[in-house]
């Protein structure tokens, strides 16, 4: 857990890329089902996560998924991707390309980083 308040929940994917994922904290099955202040707060907070991840990693592209097939509760993905990824330009759900390029996260760093702007 990364984050937490009163309308949602931050995790951490475990991944070659930075992949945050929001919940929101009570569930939900659709958007539409959600109430105002959770959907801004969802949004506010994934709207963050894009920039924070933009600054910090200085990605190729930014990634938002919300499929909730698996899991059906809303929650979005944000993936910082890179064009040397395992991946690219498959979403992380397809089919590999390569052997994905190293690089390291630095994800305590991104984490704080990301907690102050939340706040």
């Amino acid at each position: 857990m990364i984050f937490e308040d009163e309308f949602i929940k931050i995790e951490l994917e475990n991944s070659e890329i930075p992949w945050v994922k929001i919940f929101t904290k009570k569930e939900y099955k659709e958007l539409s089902d959600c109430d105002e202040s959770t959907r801004k707060r969802l949004f506010e907070a994934a709207f963050i996560v894009e920039k924070t991840m933009l600054e910090f990693y200085n990605p190729d592209k930014i990634n938002w998924a919300s499929f909730a097939n698996y899991v059906p509760k809303v929650h979005i993905h944000i993936q910082a991707r890179f064009k040397d990824d395992s991946f690219f330009p498959e979403s992380m759900w397809g089919v590999r390309q390569r052997d994905g390029a190293k690089r390291e996260l630095e994800i305590d760093k991104y984490i704080k980083f990301l907690k102050e702007k939340l706040y």
